[in-house]
């Protein structure tokens, strides 16, 4: 049997599918900050900040890589079935 070649496509799924964790990551990154500003742990607030700078400049990163990538085809998502959005690979029907 020979294991189909993923395109573009499917990279710019799964890159997609990135971005999407990442900015929800951020979000709640955010909201942990300020909540760390309120608290007497300074630790953590410094440790929050620095994360949520990492995650915004890798945010960044993908999207430039995206706006790079040609338009076509994605892979399927569907982020309200169980896994939690992850990527779907479809196969190609045999016959």
């Amino acid at each position: 049997m020979v294991e189909s070649m993923r395109g573009p496509g499917w990279i710019r799924g799964l890159r997609e599918a990135e971005t999407r964790q990442l900015r929800r990551d951020i979000d709640r990154l955010e909201l942990d900050l300020i909540k760390a500003a309120n608290s007497k742990a300074k630790w953590d607030l410094h440790e929050i900040a620095h994360t949520l700078r990492w995650q915004k400049a890798r945010l960044q990163r993908l999207e430039e890589c995206l706006a790079a990538m040609p338009e076509g085809k994605t892979a399927l998502t569907d982020p309200d079935r169980e896994g939690g959005g992850r990527i779907r690979h479809v196969r190609p029907r045999q016959g």
